[in-house]
C-alpha cells in the first residue's frame, strides 16, 4: 500500500490544483424497490445470482441457503461497463455487512486481480484502490460459496483527474425518430456503397431467406403505435438449436462511419416489447450480422411500457472496426414477441481534425497537456512540428503522443499514430506508422524535438534540436541464476478435440504449476522487446504462455506462444511485441501443469530486454525476477523464497475458463456455444 500511497501523492502533485474526484460510476441502493430497476440488472450476471439478489431496506440484499458449484455459477456485476484507462488508479468505495463474516471474489475495477472481498457482520464503509491493467471497467462479485445474508448500502468507483473543457456532441444518424420512410428500402444489408445510410436494422426468422437456408437483415419495418412513428421487428418463434436461437430475431443501431477503438460515443433509445424479454448487445462490423465483440452496452431487459436508454460508451481494444450495435433478441425469451424501437440517437464529439503532437517527461514530472496540443504545420509537402523550447531545459520532452484529433483527452488518445520500429535521431531515418489507440511514442533521449510527418506515405521521423546525449544500446548479459520448477501431478483434466477441457473426476487447471518472467516496470502496448533463455525438463512437456500484471494477475492469453520442453537443453530466442490487448503487462507466465503428470522444469540464463538493446527489463543478477507456482492452491512466490507471496490474495489466472455468449464463465458440463481463450467452440 505504501507504494500505491506514494503514487497517489505524486499524482496529486502533478496536478496541482487542477486535480479533483471525478467519479466514474455511482450506485445508491435506496433509489430502488426493485431488482430490475438497477442499472446493473441492465448489464450481466448469473441467472443463480439474481435468484438470491433483491432490495431489501434500501440496500442490495443477497441471501442464499446453499452454496454453488463451482462458485461462479452465482456471479453478478454491481458495476458494470464502465470504462477505465490502463495506469490510472482507481477507488471503489462501499458501505456492506453480512450475516456471516467471509471473503467473496471479487475482480476489480480494470480486470486486475482476483482479490477477495471481506464481508463482516458489522457495517463497514471502506475503500479499495485498483490500478487498471485494462479499458474493461467492471466491479465482478463472484458469490457461490457464501452461505448466509449481506447486504450493500452503496458502490461508487472514483479517480482523480483534472476537469476536461465541455464536449458539444453531433448527432450521427438520420430518421433515428423513424417519421420519414427509408429513402431506399431495398438496400441490401451488405452493401458497404449505402448501408450505413439506414440507422436501423431487423432480422426475423424466416424473412428475406438467402440462398444458404438462412435469413437476412433488411431495413426496419417502420409503423405507427402509440400515435408515433416507430421500428418494429415482429420476432418469430426462436426454435434453432442450442444457443444460436439467441440471434434468430435481431435489431441494429448502425453508425454512418466506423467506431474507432478508445472512443466514446453517446446512445440513446427509447425500447419495449409485447412481452417481457431480456435481450444481449454485440458490436458488429458494417455490414449488420458481422460480429466483432459480445460485450456492447450489456443486456437490455425490455418490458410492455416504454423505457429509455442513455449512456456514454466507449469501444473496447476487442470491438475494432466496429460500426453497429447489434440486439439479440432471444437469448432467454424465444417466443415470437414483437420489439419496438424509437428516437435512435447516436452522437459523436465536436472534435478538431488534424495532425497534433503532446508531449510529457517522464523523469521530471511534465505531464501530457492534450488541450494545448502541437498543431503540425505543413511545409513543403510535409508536416512539421517541434516540441520543447530551445534555451529551456524544463521544457525538454522524452516522450510524444500524435494523434488526428483534438479537443477530449480520451478522443485524442484513441486516435493516434504510431510508429513502426524504434525511434532514432536521425533526418534520414522514416518510419512506417499505422493507426492505434493509446501510443505513447518514447524518444531516444530528453530534448527539443522537431517531427516530420509524410501522410502520403504514411512514414514520420524525428530529429532532436537540443537536449541530452542519445541513449547508447547496452551490453546486457543474461542472468545466470538457475530456476527449477517442481511441476506436481495435476488433478486430471484432459483436452478433447473440440479443445473444451472436459472433467474427468478432478479439478485440476493448465496453471497449477507456473514460471514467471516479471519485467522491472510495466510495459506499454506495442513496446517490442526481445526474450532469450535456456531450458530443459525432466520429461517432455508442453507450456502455454500468457500476458500477466504481477504474477498471477491475468491480463492476455497469447504471449510467446507455446515453448516445448525436452529432456534435451534448447534455446529460446524470439522479438516479443506487446500486444494492444496487454497494455500494462509486467510479466510473461507459462502454464506449466498443461501435461498432467509431474515435472521438474529447468530455465537459465533469461535475458528480457528492449529490442533496441537500449534498456534490459530484467536485473542481471539474482532470482528477483522470476517467480514460480508449484501445486494447485499455491500462490506465486520469489523463486527459491516461498515466504515471497503477493500481498493480495488472488484466484490464479482464468485464462482457459469457459464463458457463454453473454460473458458469464459456465462449468465445464456447459453445452452450446462457448467462448476460450478469446475463440469460439460448439460444444455438445
Amino acid at each position: 500500500m505504501k507504494k500505491l500511497f506514494t503514487l497517489i501523492a505524486l499524482l496529486a502533485f502533478v496536478m496541482g490544483a487542477n486535480a479533483k474526484e471525478i467519479v466514474d460510476a455511482e450506485v445508491d441502493f435506496s433509489k430502488y424497490t426493485e431488482i430490475s430497476q438497477v442499472p446493473f440488472a441492465s448489464w450481466r450476471g448469473s441467472e443463480s445470482a439474481f435468484a438470491r439478489l433483491s432490495i431489501q431496506d434500501g440496500c442490495l440484499h443477497f441471501h442464499s441457503e446453499e452454496a454453488t458449484d463451482p462458485s461462479w455459477d452465482c456471479q453478478f456485476f454491481p458495476i458494470g461497463g464502465v470504462d477505465a484507462e490502463v495506469g490510472v488508479i482507481y477507488t471503489l468505495h462501499f458501505k456492506i455487512k453480512g450475516s456471516v463474516a467471509q471473503n467473496v471474489s471479487m475482480l476489480g475495477f480494470g480486470q486486475t486481480p482476483y482479490g477477495q472481498f471481506a464481508i463482516t457482520t458489522d457495517w463497514v464503509e471502506g475503500t479499495v484502490d485498483y490500478e487498471a491493467a485494462s479499458s474493461d471497467g467492471n466491479i465482478l462479485m463472484q458469490c457461490g460459496d457464501y452461505v448466509g445474508d449481506w447486504d450493500i448500502a452503496y458502490l461508487k468507483i472514483t479517480h482523480e483527474g483534472k476537469e476536461e473543457k465541455p464536449v458539444e456532441w453531433i448527432e450521427q444518424l438520420e430518421n433515428g425518430d423513424a417519421e420519414k420512410p427509408w429513402a431506399d428500402p431495398n438496400v441490401r444489408f451488405n452493401d458497404q456503397e449505402n448501408n450505413y445510410k439506414i440507422c436501423a436494422w431487423s432480422k426475423e426468422k424466416g424473412r428475406n431467406m438467402n440462398e444458404n437456408d438462412g435469413w437476412d437483415p433488411f431495413p426496419a419495418d417502420i409503423e405507427e403505435v402509440d400515435g408515433s412513428h416507430v421500428f418494429v421487428v415482429h420476432g418469430q418463434v426462436a426454435d434453432t438449436e442450442g444457443d444460436a436461437a439467441a440471434w434468430d430475431n435481431q435489431f441494429w443501431i448502425e453508425s454512418p462511419k466506423m467506431l474507432k477503438v478508445g472512443s466514446q460515443f453517446k446512445l440513446h433509445f427509447r425500447y419495449k416489447a409485447s412481452e417481457a424479454a431480456t435481450t444481449n448487445t454485440q458490436f458488429h462490423h458494417q455490414n449488420p450480422s458481422d460480429y466483432v465483440h459480445w460485450q456492447a452496452i450489456g443486456d437490455i431487459n425490455f418490458t410492455t411500457e416504454w423505457q429509455e436508454y442513455d449512456g456514454v460508451v466507449t469501444v473496447p481494444d476487442a470491438a475494432t472496426d466496429a460500426w453497429s450495435i447489434a440486439f439479440n433478441l432471444n437469448p432467454k425469451n424465444k417466443n415470437a414477441v414483437t420489439f419496438y424501437f424509437d428516437d435512435l440517437s447516436l452522437s459523436l464529439m465536436k472534435l478538431e481534425e488534424g495532425y497534433f503532437v503532446a508531449a510529457s517527461n517522464t523523469s521530471t514530472g511534465l505531464e501530457y497537456d492534450f488541450d494545448n496540443a502541437t498543431e503540425f504545420t505543413l511545409d513543403d509537402d510535409l508536416l512539421i512540428a517541434t516540441v520543447g523550447t530551445k534555451g529551456k531545459q524544463d521544457t525538454w520532452v522524452n516522450e510524444v503522443m500524435i494523434s488526428t484529433v483534438r479537443g477530449n483527452d480520451r478522443a485524442y488518445k484513441s486516435a493516434t499514430l504510431k510508429p513502426a520500429g524504434t525511434v532514432v535521431n536521425d533526418p534520414d531515418t522514416w518510419l512506417d506508422y499505422t493507426e492505434g489507440s493509446n501510443a505513447k511514442i518514447k524518444l531516444p533521449a530528453a530534448g527539443v524535438w522537431t517531427i516530420a510527418i509524410d501522410t502520403q506515405a504514411k512514414q514520420m521521423n524525428f530529429v532532436k534540436e537540443e537536449g541530452e546525449e542519445d541513449r547508447q544500446p547496452l551490453d546486457i548479459k543474461p542472468n545466470p541464476a538457475v530456476v527449477v520448477v517442481h511441476g506436481q501431478e495435476r488433478d486430471d483434466l484432459a483436452d478433447t478435440d473440440t479443445e473444451i477441457r472436459e472433467e474427468e473426476g478432478g479439478s485440476g487447471q493448465p496453471w497449477d504449476n507456473q514460471f514467471f518472467i516479471v519485467a522491472n516496470r510495466t510495459l506499454s502496448a506495442g513496446e517490442e522487446t526481445v526474450l532469450e533463455f535456456d531450458y530443459v525438463s525432466t520429461v517432455e512437456a508442453k507450456t502455454t504462455t500468457q500476458c500477466h500484471g504481477e504474477p498471477g494477475a491475468y491480463i492476455h492469453w497469447g504471449a510467446i506462444g507455446d515453448v516445448n520442453f525436452t529432456t534435451e537443453e534448447q534455446h529460446f530466442a524470439q522479438t516479443f511485441t506487446v500486444p494492444a490487448e496487454a497494455d500494462g503487462m509486467k510479466s510473461i507466465a507459462f502454464n506449466m501443469a498443461e501435461i498432467k503428470g509431474a515435472c521438474d522444469y529447468t530455465i537459465k540464463n533469461v535475458v528480457w530486454k528492449l529490442s533496441n538493446n537500449y534498456e534490459t527489463l530484467i536485473n542481471e543478477t539474482g532470482v528477483d525476477n522470476f517467480y514460480v507456482k508449484e501445486g494447485a492452491g499455491t500462490n506465486p512466490h520469489v523463486f527459491d523464497d516461498p515466504a515471497g507471496i503477493n500481498n493480495a490474495v488472488i484466484k490464479n489466472n482464468v485464462s482457459t475458463a469457459t464463458y457463454n455468449l453473454a460473458g458469464q464463465r459456465v462449468s465445464n458440463s456447459y453445452k452450446g456455444i462457448v467462448v476460450k481463450d478469446g475463440k469460439k467452440f460448439i460444444v455438445k
